[in-house]
């Protein structure tokens, strides 16, 4: 059959066309915006409506064509973000991943707003203006987040503690150039269907099945399904399935399943989108008054002094956690390819302190919990202990070593094993 012959919504792409793959890596709306990864989500209700529409049929190499195609860098919109990842919870109530009031701190930096798109339900308004003007706000029952970019300017504002955190990325006057803000962390800029997409498709090959599984109505538009399912057995991702803009080409629906079955792990979706560009005064912010502002160029600046000497800004401001784990995580090495690539750490020391140990407390304190969420596995590599999610797992040797990766248990200890 032709190759760009229409088809039946349920031929197979098995990775052909790896020059269509790369194009397609880059077809997401650059919108800088949270979750997740990641992250990175209780769309159902939102998304219910007149059934499947009836459109053209299409092979699932053009719909990506199509997607890869697509130009689209103006638009807004209210997505909607539902992480169940099963994370467990920690001693006093709070997530696995600090909860989901920003620390207790107030913090308007973008980094502490990472950990809260990991669990439960978000409503998140978007809007963007080509690769220089982004604005997303996390909607709170009792307070608002914005993060807005400007052309060489970052803000975060969190109405809830009136603060205000700003960055402004140096200027390259010899060229005539501007430097790109990095105060946007990648976990914030991955929340929206686009770049979710758009990170699965980086991961297709000989390792991945994908078909166009039918029609949807998502946001009051028609689109395709493209249905995308790892091959290798030891993945946990069950399937990966993206509604596409007919007309557009724009993701508008992101939804992971993990091969245990049960709620999706990760939902992202539009439940509205304009793609008219936005007005100019969506892009401009101004603190308000009373709020207490925070430069972010100087707390990285201190953050990154030896030794931690004056590492915290003004105003008693700390290194971002996520920057602090990106410097611990500086020995990673990947083992494996595709769906069941597994990230290893060589860690210092003895691996996790045993709940045993009775220094820490007559409860044995925070080891005493590691233990009771971890299972205990056993191998050539010696002992260790295996931290489970509906997604992601990981194994922490005796000596130290972390293996972390979308892989079932067995996958992590046999890595161990052939690393030993």
């Amino acid at each position: 059959m032709p190759r760009n012959e229409p088809t039946e919504g349920t031929e197979s792409w098995d990775g052909e066309g790896s020059a269509r793959r790369r194009k397609a890596a880059r077809y997401a709306v650059p919108v800088a915006v949270g979750v997740v990864a990641a992250a990175t989500i209780g769309l159902v209700p939102a998304f219910a409506g007149s059934g499947s529409p009836d459109l053209p049929k299409i092979s699932a190499q053009d719909l990506i064509a199509k997607m890869a195609k697509s130009d689209v860098q103006q638009l807004s919109g209210t997505v909607k973000v539902t992480t169940d990842l099963g994370l467990p919870s920690l001693p006093g109530g709070a997530g696995a991943f600090g909860g989901g009031q920003g620390g207790g701190g107030g913090s308007a930096a973008p980094q502490s707003k990472l950990m809260e798109l990991a669990s439960g339900t978000h409503t998140l308004r978007v809007a963007s203006d080509g690769p220089e003007k982004q604005r997303v706000s996390i909607l709170d029952k009792a307070a608002e987040y914005s993060l807005v970019h400007n052309g060489n300017e970052v803000w975060g504002y969190d109405s809830g503690s009136n603060t205000a955190f700003h960055h402004t990325a140096p200027g390259n006057a010899a060229h005539g150039k501007r430097q790109a803000p990095e105060e946007v962390p990648p976990g914030l800029k991955n929340a929206t269907p686009q770049d979710l997409a758009q990170r699965a498709l980086q991961a297709a090959g000989d390792t991945t099945s994908v078909t166009v599984d039918g029609t949807a109505k998502v946001a009051g538009r028609d689109a395709y399904q493209l249905l995308i399912k790892p091959k290798q057995s030891a993945s946990t991702v069950g399937s990966i399935r993206v509604a596409v803009d007919a007309e557009k080409g724009v993701p508008l629906k992101f939804t992971l399943t993990p091969k245990s079955g049960g709620a999706a792990a990760v939902d992202v979706g539009y439940t509205s989108v304009d793609f008219a560009k936005p007005a100019a005064s969506t892009f401009s912010f101004t603190p308000p008054k009373g709020a207490k502002v925070v430069d972010g160029g100087a707390a990285d600046a201190k953050a990154h002094r030896p030794h931690g000497k004056g590492g915290a800004a003004s105003e008693g401001m700390k290194a971002p956690e996520g920057m602090k784990a990106a410097q611990d995580m500086s020995g990673m090495n990947v083992l494996g390819k595709g769906w069941t690539s597994i990230a290893t750490v060589k860690g210092e020391g003895s691996g996790l302190p045993s709940g045993k140990d009775k220094s820490k407390g007559a409860a044995g304190g925070p080891a005493a919990f590691l233990d009771s969420i971890g299972d205990t596995v056993h191998g050539s590599f010696g002992s260790g202990k295996v931290f489970s999610t509906r997604l992601v797992n990981a194994l922490v040797t005796d000596k130290g070593t972390l293996y972390v990766g979308a892989v079932d248990k067995q996958a992590l200890i046999d890595a161990a094993n052939a690393a030993k």
